[in-house]
């Protein structure tokens, strides 16, 4: 049989590579295996199952070794082993930030690659790991296509106000402005939701992806127009480690009378704050419900308050709720912050029903809920197959 034509997906996290290989030759994509590249453990891996969840190849490197070029080399060995030599059209990678000039997916050069790095200063926790494979797997196969998958490009289109900071407009001019992220999140979730209930398509709806990142999208006929991360993906909710929305005064306070120099403000806002920094115990929701610390539930009591507040303030924006869905590692796996947020809400008409809620069905509401309440995984990775799949067919020497 010939060898399918494929795209390879990187979504890179802050300590491992979650990747997915998809048949493209079909207008859907496939997966055909997924896998998992972690640098950072004691002796570096790659593990790569199936779509039923067997281990179809694994290989550990020594500690010693610190060149990742080898676990993306063994990454694109296994590929043409397992599935044929020259099967692999594109390798299609998630760029947390693109800016201003980036609206949608785009095949990468030099140049668009050092435009890209660029903007690290815009997510210095996410660009640089997002970018990286990018030079390595260009060094082992050069003439591979790759390309960019923007996760700020669902609100690209965010105008005025919403899109705002209140400084003097010259830095608007220079690119500062609220963006947001999580949007191949919320892509996937806004088109299962349309295929699922075709009748809240055009509702006014809230998406909540809420992880060890969090952030909510307030969508009206399907698009963004409100979020709650805005330059940086530092901003709005509590987060794992993450303090989203603070006083800028803190800041100032840290700097001018703690003393505090730039950089480690920077550490401190985006790896010792959010539910690690007010529990003192974990980043962890399952380590937090677990616990009987009151310092963990009062991480867990911040992190709902303040995703209930800014759900009031994305319906604010969207004058109404019609609709709201719960995504991400929490949202999707945890009954008991679905439902304080849910108890929170209740003034504006949400009501979740205990039973389906416990069970993660898919709807939660009850039948006499104001607001319909769906609890629907994500899937950036697909995502991001499809736009390269696209792009490829636009630009198939790419």
């Amino acid at each position: 049989m010939p060898a399918p034509a494929s795209v390879l997906v990187l979504n890179s996290g802050s300590s491992s590579i979650k990747f997915g290989l998809f048949d493209i030759s079909a207008a859907e994509p496939i997966l055909l295996c997924s896998g998992l590249l972690d640098e950072h453990q004691a002796k570096p891996r790659l593990v790569v199952k199936s779509t039923g969840g067997h281990v179809l190849f694994e290989k550990k490197r020594e500690a010693s070794d610190t060149d990742s070029g080898h676990l993306f080399a063994d990454v694109l060995g296994f590929i043409e082993d397992q599935f044929g030599k020259g099967c692999l059209r594109a390798v299609g990678h998630r760029v947390v930030h693109g800016g201003p000039d980036y609206s949608g997916p785009v095949a990468l050069t030099e140049e668009i690659t050092a435009k890209l790095e660029a903007l690290t200063p815009l997510a210095p926790l996410h660009q640089p790991r997002c970018l990286a494979p990018v030079r390595t797997i260009r060094a082992i196969q050069p003439a591979l296509a790759q390309i960019a998958c923007f996760d700020t490009a669902f609100h690209h289109g965010l105008a005025p106000p919403a899109s705002r900071f209140a400084i003097p407009r010259r830095f608007e001019a220079r690119g500062l402005r609220r963006y947001g992220f999580h949007g191949l999140s919320f892509e996937y979730v806004a088109g299962r939701l349309a295929g699922t209930a075709p009748d809240l398509a055009a509702s006014r709806t809230v998406i909540a992806h809420l992880g060890n990142g969090a952030s909510l999208c307030a969508l009206r006929d399907g698009r963004s127009v409100d979020t709650t991360m805005g330059l940086t993906p530092l901003d709005g909710l509590v987060m794992g480690t993450r303090c989203g929305t603070i006083d800028p005064g803190v800041l100032l306070y840290l700097q001018q009378h703690e003393k505090m120099s730039a950089e480690a403000v920077q550490h401190l806002l985006y790896h010792e704050s959010g539910l690690l920094g007010v529990s003192g115990l974990s980043s962890d929701m399952r380590t937090l419900l677990a616990s009987r610390e009151a310092a963990a539930g009062e991480a867990i009591d911040l992190f709902t308050f303040r995703a209930a507040q800014e759900i009031a303030v994305m319906s604010n924006s969207l004058q109404g709720l019609d609709c709201l869905v719960f995504t991400g590692g929490i949202g999707e796996h945890s009954k008991e912050i679905r439902s304080a947020i849910g108890e929170r809400l209740a003034w504006l008409g949400v009501r979740i029903d205990p039973a389906a809620n416990d069970a993660a069905r898919e709807r939660i509401n009850q039948s006499g809920s104001a607001v319909d309440v769906f609890v629907i995984p994500t899937n950036e990775e697909i995502t991001i197959a499809r736009h390269s799949a696209a792009l490829l067919r636009k630009q198939p020497t790419a």
